[in-house]
């Protein structure tokens, strides 16, 4: 049975599922900074899921990242799997503009995480659900903050 990492589970905020993956929003208001996570079990690596599985990810990952870039007016997407400190394989997708806090370097570790409010991450919902509509399972709102 899937279970989400802890880790992910107190870093980010739940939005939804996609065939494959849950979406989740990392709770970081330095950016759109977006968390694809496999909902297979025991899985670290890309390798480790099935082809249907790889291709499902990639399509996912791709379209999130081409609306993302869209939706946030991105300079730049990043897209990693690194899972150095969270070992669950899960995919970061990331907007990065030339006036981030951290831009041009790596997200990683530059500034501590900034949380959102409730009010944010209503807004961050409503502009997903604009673009994304039925092409995922939403989750509960409630307690999202």
């Amino acid at each position: 049975m899937f279970a989400l990492d802890p880790q992910l589970q107190q870093d980010t905020l739940p939005i939804g599922d996609f065939p494959l993956c849950r979406l989740l929003l990392c709770n970081d208001a330095n950016y759109p900074w977006f968390i694809l996570v496999p909902r297979r079990e025991d899985i670290s690596e890309l390798f480790q899921l099935d082809v249907d599985d790889q291709q499902q990810l990639w399509q996912e990952t791709n379209a999130l990242a081409e609306m993302l870039k869209d939706l946030f007016d991105a300079d730049k997407m990043n897209v990693a799997t690194l899972g150095n400190v969270v070992s669950q394989l899960h995919m970061h997708v990331i907007v990065r503009k030339r006036d981030d806090v951290a831009w041009p370097a790596p997200v990683w570790g530059k500034h501590p995480a900034k949380p959102y409010t409730a009010e944010q991450v209503a807004t961050i919902r409503e502009r997903l659900r604009s673009v994304l509509a039925d092409q995922i399972t939403w989750s509960s709102p409630e307690g999202s903050v």
